[in-house]
């Protein structure tokens, strides 16, 4: 019998992989050599995010005398695929002149972070708000990025921080 076996949560990697912990050996008769084999590994039932995905495991038995004994797998293992925080590198605020607004261009603004050959895009990665309308020097600049593409439910986005631009006097 496998007793203790527990499947943990996990960030989105796209992989069905699963780690398994805790799991131990009971009903061993007398002397006998036998141990598991495979007990830290299992799969996920998709490889999407989720909670409460069920995990199956493919353990087995090893040991000189493993071929006395069967081996039931654990059922009811459950873990959750958490989604995965990606960044945006690259990007600069271009200053501008004053024109009364606090809109904001961007550029340069890169996604890093994907697993494997997901699509995922980067939407709104050109336009940023200025934190006033009237002139100044460093002034911050924020954003609105967003996440699309098909595997874009399975990633969050950190917007990029510390972004400033100047907002000139008018001529």
């Amino acid at each position: 019998t496998i007793s203790g076996a527990a499947a943990e949560n996990k960030v989105y990697d796209g992989s069905l992989e699963a780690v398994i912990s805790g799991a131990s050996l009971s009903g061993i008769v007398g002397e006998d050599e036998v141990s598991l084999a495979g007990a830290d590994t299992g799969t996920f039932a998709q490889a999407t995010v989720g909670t409460s995905i069920a995990v199956s495991t493919a353990i087995t038995l090893e040991g000189a005398d493993a071929y006395k004994y069967t081996l039931v797998q654990p059922e009811g293992l459950q873990a959750d695929i958490t989604p995965k925080e990606l960044t945006v590198t690259g990007v600069s605020a271009a200053s501008k002149v004053y024109d009364g607004n606090t809109d904001a261009t961007l550029s340069g603004a890169t996604l890093e972070g994907v697993a494997g050959e997901d699509e995922v895009t980067l939407a709104d990665a050109g336009t940023g708000v200025f934190a006033q309308a009237g002139a100044g020097t460093g002034i911050a600049v924020s954003t609105a990025m967003t996440l699309g593409g098909a595997d874009a439910s399975n990633y969050t986005l950190a917007q990029p921080e510390g972004l400033q631009a100047d907002i000139n006097p008018e001529e």
